[in-house]
């Protein structure tokens, strides 16, 4: 009998099916976005009633994240992820054929549901099956990949709706969603034999489990790791302001604000996707080769996302579609750099407890997200109770966004101070700037 040996081909291959699920569940996730004018047509909703469809998916996703994170300790990636395309699916039929807001609301409940299994389980995947040394470029390519679910809802979905009806698209994606449950349970493997530097992969079952009993001490150990929680802030910061215009605001205010036809914004959500699938991997090798210099990276891009957002807001006129592309895919560059608050998370926790770990970072931007999307609703109402929203509404609406990168931005500073003491107790010391660049020029 041959010696079992880590097979690299097999570990890419679980790694794109998984992928395969997660693009799907992206599709399920920004499919609203697209097509939310016909959505407030169909139920007769107003702005804020509208925000309340993605507001229950996202708050339903963020409060998930915890018991994911438990439960994939527990019982695997493969099996939370074929249970979360099941809930989608259930989902997704569900929005076909509802035909009031309670219904709606309660199929999207699902759809959050499902979709808080699936990113942090791929990542579990990748954890356990690569070597440290490529897991962030691989995290990032995960994400970054799946982003081609959003061209999927912004170009032949939209298609699909205007040309076949709400109902036939929606049962669509739910037939999509089963079948990636199916393939994921026939494909998927939680543990290699064999581990990526050639030890056992799969931890060894403890004897002395009281039957029945929950363990809570993976919970209380990533709760209390100060870099879960400097992931939670650095994913808010720079994911936040990307999800309330993914999810539901961003093609109204290209539409009614800038005068955009449907065309038009799916062009530009298509060159955000883009953007943000070439952007994603070089912050993945950044993160792999400066792992000290991360924080960096997080103010540089937070930076640009701020001064995208002035750009498109401070004019009192309607913007070319040149500078509309331009400004949108510095803001899509937040949604790949959401993911150093994941490998923040990665790096400051045990396997153990590593799903708590990046499920309690994958809140951030989610809760920034569901809140402001929420306010820009309640402010676009009372502004313009009629829904014929002009782009001084919008200007005004979004500038609640002001208040989460505030509040964001001094939690990333406070749990990052935290974060590098916990590293110089570890032995892990981050030099001065200026030691650091006597070193890089030495090289």
């Amino acid at each position: 009998m041959s010696e079992a040996r880590y097979s690299a081909c097999k570990a890419y291959f679980i790694w794109a099916v998984a992928t395969a699920a997660y693009i799907v569940a992206i599709v399920h996730r920004t499919s609203l976005g697209l097509t939310g004018l016909e959505a407030a047509q169909r139920f007769g909703a107003s702005a804020a009633e509208l925000s309340l469809f993605t507001v229950v998916q996202l708050c339903v996703y963020a409060a998930a994240q915890v018991p994911v994170g438990v439960a994939l300790d527990k019982i695997g990636a493969r099996k939370l992820i074929a249970l979360g395309a099941l809930m989608m699916a259930v989902g997704q039929f569900g929005m076909a054929f509802a035909d009031s807001i309670p219904l709606a609301l309660a199929a999207r409940v699902l759809i959050g549901a499902g979709d808080a299994t699936t990113f942090v389980s791929v990542l579990k995947l990748v954890a356990v099956w690569f070597p440290p040394s490529k897991a962030p470029l691989l995290s990032q390519l995960t994400g970054q990949i799946a982003q081609t679910g959003q061209i999927i809802s912004a170009v032949p979905f939209v298609i699909v709706v205007n040309n076949l009806g709400w109902s036939q698209a929606y049962t669509i994606l739910g037939i999509v969603g089963v079948f990636a449950s199916l393939w994921t349970l026939a494909w998927v493997r939680d543990f290699p034999e064999v581990g990526p530097l050639g030890t056992a992969a799969r931890p060894p079952r403890p004897i002395d489990v009281v039957p029945h009993r929950v363990d809570i001490s993976p919970l209380r150990g990533a709760m209390s790791t100060s870099g879960s929680w400097l992931g939670f802030w650095t994913h808010l910061i720079t994911a936040f302001s990307f999800n309330v215009f993914i999810f539901l605001w961003g093609t109204p205010f290209l539409r009614l604000g800038h005068d955009l036809s449907q065309a038009q914004v799916s062009l530009v959500i298509t060159c955000m996707t883009l953007v943000g699938m070439v952007s994603g991997p070089l912050i993945g090798m950044f993160c792999a080769r400066h792992p000290l210099r991360r924080s960096w990276l997080v103010y540089a891009i937070v930076a640009g996302v701020v001064c995208a957002w002035l750009v498109m807001l401070l004019p009192t006129q309607p913007l070319p579609l040149w500078v509309l592309i331009v400004s949108c895919t510095m803001i899509a560059v937040g949604g790949p750099a959401s993911l150093i608050g994941l490998d923040f998370a990665r790096t400051s926790n045990p396997t153990a407890q590593l799903g708590v770990g990046s499920g309690i970072a994958n809140m951030g931007g989610f809760v920034g997200g569901f809140l402001c999307i929420l306010a820009v609703g309640v402010v676009l109402d009372r502004l313009r109770p009629s829904g014929q929203y002009d782009l001084a509404d919008f200007r005004t609406a979004f500038s609640v966004m002001l208040v989460p990168l505030a509040v964001g931005l001094v939690g990333f500073v406070v749990t990052k101070k935290n974060t590098r003491e916990d590293y110089r107790e570890r032995g892990i010391v981050v030099p001065p700037v200026r030691e650091a660049w006597k070193t890089y020029r030495k090289k």
